[in-house]
Parts: structure tokens; sequence; C-alpha cells
């Protein structure tokens, strides 16, 4: 289940949805992946995803692999898939496996996914190319995907909640 999952994030990092910025399903697969599996497995799942990205597997957004992927500047944000994992399964641990915890540690997670992405972003983006201030890093980096990610973590914790109770008995 754990191979399945991590599977299931490469495939969610290939379909882009095209919009004024357009934005995949990575999101949506780290979510599932930990509402599914539980904390620690699911968090396991993330860290094969990314494991697979940096050894050259072509599972991040675009087909992309390899460790200079995860260095570049949107590396962050996968990077931070492993935190917002982290932090799922610490309310896991401490709230217990309530929808309304999955929902608010999804959505914690995603937070903190941003909050390690768009600081990640704002280093790399200024070694390359010059000083960028957090609103603009904010503008390009998170404000177009606020709408996306709650509609992810929706359909993430809808899905969780039927399909849970057939994978794990």
């Amino acid at each position: 289940m754990i191979a399945l999952c991590a599977a299931v994030m490469a495939v969610c990092s290939w379909i882009s949805i095209p919009a004024a910025v357009p934005f995949t399903m990575q999101t949506f697969g780290v979510f599932l992946a930990v509402g599914l599996l539980g904390g620690r497995n699911g968090t396991l799942a993330v860290l094969i995803y990314i494991l697979l990205g940096a050894a050259g597997l072509p599972v991040f957004s675009g087909f992309a692999g390899g460790i200079g992927h995860l260095f570049g500047a949107t590396g962050g944000y996968i990077i931070g898939f492993i935190f917002s994992a982290l932090l799922m399964w610490l309310a896991e641990a401490l709230l217990g496996r309530s929808n309304k915890t999955l929902v608010a540690s999804m959505i914690a997670g995603l937070l903190v996914c941003y909050a390690f992405g768009t600081a990640w972003f704002m280093v790399v983006y200024a070694k390359n190319s010059g000083s960028i201030g957090l609103i603009t890093a904010l503008s390009w980096c998170v404000f177009p995907y606020i709408i996306p990610d709650a509609l992810k973590i929706l359909l993430a914790a809808g899905l969780t909640r039927r399909l849970r109770p057939l994978i794990m008995g």
C-alpha cells in the first residue's frame, strides 16, 4: 500500500490542470496517502516518492526528476511534503483520526508546505535572480493555489473517509 500510494503521488504530479496558473494534483496525492495509510505509512510513502524523484525517476510535475529538481526554486515545496506528512502524523497521534482532525491537519500541513516552499523559493530566487519580497513570492507561489488546494483537501478528505474502511479493513 505504501508503494501504491507513492505511485499515486507520481501520477498526481503528472496531472496538470490548465488555468491562468496551472496546478498539479501533487498535494492531493500527499494528503490522500497520509489520510488512507495513517501518519507513519503515509509519511513513508511521501518519503519514497521524493527519494524516487531524487534518484532521477520522472515522478515530479512535468515528468521531471533528479536531485537538481529538489534544489531548484520549487523544490522546497516538494521537501515541504515531508513536513506536511509529519504534521498530519503528529495530529493523528495527538488527536486521533476523526474527520475534523484529518481536515484540520491537511490544512495545517498545507500551510507548513507553503511556508517551507516559499522560504526556499525566496532563497533560490535571490541567489539566481536577485532579492524578492515576501508578498511578491506569495503572489507567485501561494495565492493562486489557495482555492485549488482547498478543493484538493476536500477531495482527499472525502475519498479518505470512503476508501479507508475498504483498504484498512
